[in-house]
Parts: structure tokens; C-alpha cells; sequence
């Protein structure tokens, strides 16, 4: 009997996977101890992330979704609308 595939639990609770496949997760140093820093750094951690494509492989893998391939993805849809335009030309 083969083993059965279990994600990681927590990576699916802090990291969020996009549809073309990017892996957004939000900023630390936000829970606690804000009066340190300034408010457009306050401003800028509040927007969540998008992580490099490098540990994006890995947290996808982590999560179960290993077939998801950004820059692939963004390939084909540039390729679909330079032949969109062409044929309307």
C-alpha cells in the first residue's frame, strides 16, 4: 500500500494561492510594537505580499499543488492574445 500525500496544514492557513499560481502571504511585524515603525511602513505591511517564484515552488508543493506554473501560465496568456491580435488584423 502506497503512502498517502497529507499537506501541510499550516502553510494552507498563512500562505494563499492565486489562480495563475502565485503564492501571496501577508507581512510580519504587524501584531505588536507598531509606534516604532512609521506610518507608510505601517500602510505598506497591511497589503499582502506576493513570495518569489523560487519558495513559491516549494510552498505549493508543501500545500499539494505542485502543477501550478506562473510564469508558464502568463506565457501561454501572452501568446494567446498575440495570436488574437493577429487574426483580427
Amino acid at each position: 500500500m502506497g503512502y498517502k500525500y497529507k499537506p501541510n496544514k499550516g502553510m494552507k492557513k498563512r500562505f494563499r494561492v492565486s489562480a495563475t499560481g502565485k503564492v501571496k502571504h501577508n507581512h510580519c511585524f504587524t501584531s505588536h510594537l507598531r509606534s516604532s515603525r512609521s506610518s507608510k511602513r505601517v500602510r505598506h505591511l497591511r497589503r499582502a505580499s506576493v513570495l518569489f517564484e523560487g519558495h513559491a515552488k516549494n510552498m505549493r508543493e508543501f500545500m499539494g499543488m505542485k502543477g501550478l506554473r506562473p510564469n508558464r501560465i502568463a506565457r501561454n496568456k501572452e501568446l494567446a492574445a498575440s495570436a488574437k491580435a493577429e487574426a483580427a488584423a
